[in-house]
């Protein structure tokens, strides 16, 4: 959709409102709003007037002024909003209308800018399968008096003994993939995230119950270009959290709500393309994978330390990403195997669906520079042919749950902590400032506010610990 097409829609359609949005460093959203008869040309080249200073990991209060300058190709009516309302996704600007270094968005541009740049390919393409919660209360608080979280949901397994109205068919605990209903309780809501999301322009794909109790769900929509991705799963999570709010439930991302049982991650599905041939796929090959292919998966597990700095952001990360447990903790490749960190599908391929898929992610990354993160690194293992193979990381077609020790112990795997994590983005970082795509001022701002989340964690007092210690 173009300026004019925009501004036709406007008059054509009585849309009342036009509603700007722009992401802060950590991948929240935020808006701004204004009345539809003073939108005009002039708002799409001289921008929208914000502060800066309010929004995390911006600017400070005495160089506040920025702009948001909207991508018209983003456009879609908002289905929640009483009064009928046009969102626009917008790129930040400084004054001087240069790109604000620290724009996540801005981030992706430039990611696949470089890549055309080196010439390897015209597009990546990317395809993030991002699970979440549905719960029906959540209650939390952490003051000086006292510390807890409470969670419930009407298929809580933990729940088949509530009194009153209770008519059984809970989810046992890992006992919720793909059961019928009345089991699932949640497919008409998940029909509504679907047909929303397809009217604001997704491609939705299926979508089922996850294999968690209490409420764990998947819908998976079609992959498209890196910036295009991360617009598309910020419009997800917006409409996936609003029809849960309709229905009186709320979604939660979170890597890990729920001790004990599955966690949600965000396997990201990922491919090159040259023009409309396909750079990943060689027939006959190991899983049909080209050399392009092994040399952006060897890239991705060399740089996988750092790269879960921006991948596995949250402290609650590092509590789904468990050695031992179904987490992809290994940094190992695979064909069909979703015990390794990087996951080759192999089950009804064609030649323009050959893809790898980084099992490790989780839903806490702001996806802007979560993909510019893995592009990066991928590419820096295309230029410099980083074969896997070569560098210990598989293939390993086996269970690795089952291996010997002596085996397993063989296996390198991921920093156990958000602040291990850190450590590596600190003395790995030079392959993401390639082409100005990162710069080292985000880096380090990233870096910094990650370590005061760790620090306000770390010096808030657990309930756990009055059961390990209190007596003592």
């Amino acid at each position: 959709m173009d300026v004019s097409t925009i501004l036709s829609k406007i008059k054509a359609e009585n849309i009342q409102y036009v509603d700007f949005r722009i992401v802060d460093l950590l991948g929240r959203q935020h808006h701004v709003t204004v009345p539809a008869y003073a939108v005009d040309e002039n708002t799409f080249t001289n921008g929208v007037a914000f502060d800066g200073s309010s929004l995390t990991g911006y600017k400070s209060i005495e160089e506040s002024d920025m702009v948001a300058m909207p991508d018209p190709a983003t456009a879609f009516v908002d289905p929640f909003v009483t009064e009928k309302t046009l969102n626009i996704v917008c790129n930040i600007l400084n004054p001087d209308y240069t790109p604000y270094a620290r724009d996540p968005r801005g981030v992706a541009l430039r990611a696949e800018a470089y890549l055309k740049e080196l010439g390897i390919a015209t597009a990546a393409y990317f395809g993030p399968e991002a699970e979440f919660f549905l719960f029906d209360n959540v209650r939390y608080a952490s003051s000086p008096s006292g510390s807890f979280y409470h969670i419930d949901s009407e298929e809580a397994y933990w729940n088949t003994g509530k009194e009153g109205e209770n008519l059984g068919y809970k989810v046992r605990n890992k006992g919720g993939y793909f059961p019928v209903q009345p089991t699932d309780t949640l497919a008409d809501i998940r029909n509504e995230m679907c047909t929303l999301l397809t009217q604001a322009g997704l491609k939705v794909e299926r979508h089922h119950h996850e294999v968690a109790t209490a409420g764990q769900g998947e819908i998976n929509f079609r992959f498209d270009t890196l910036t295009r991705t991360g617009d598309n799963l910020l419009l997800f999570k917006y409409i996936v959290r609003n029809v849960a709010a309709k229905y009186g439930k709320t979604a939660t991302f979170m890597p890990k709500p729920i001790m004990g049982d599955n966690g949600s991650g965000m396997h990201v599905h990922q491919s090159l393309f040259n023009g409309d041939t396909p750079l990943f796929y060689e027939k006959g090959a190991y899983a049909n994978l080209s050399d392009t292919a092994l040399y952006y998966i060897g890239g991705i597990l060399h740089h996988a330390p750092a790269l879960v700095a921006f991948t596995n952001p949250s402290t609650n990360s590092y509590k789904r990403l468990v050695p031992g447990f179904e987490a992809p903790v290994n940094l190992v490749f695979s064909k069909g195997n979703r015990s390794a960190a990087i996951r080759i599908p192999v089950a009804a391929v064609t030649p323009k669906a050959a893809r790898i898929e980084f099992r490790t992610p989780d839903s806490t990354a702001n996806p802007y520079l979560a993909f510019s993160a893995m592009l990066m690194a991928g590419l820096d293992g295309i230029k410099r042919k980083l074969d896997p193979r070569e560098m210990g990381f598989g293939p390993l077609d086996k269970n690795i749950y089952e291996l010997s020790e002596v085996e397993k112990n063989e296996i390198r795997s991921l920093p156990g902590s958000l602040s291990e994590a850190l450590n590596a983005l600190e003395l790995d970082h030079e392959f993401l400032l390639a082409g100005d795509v990162f710069t080292k001022d985000l880096i380090e701002s990233w870096i910094s506010h990650k370590r005061g989340e760790i620090q306000e964690v770390e010096r808030t007092v657990n309930p756990k610990e009055y059961e390990l210690y209190f007596d003592l």
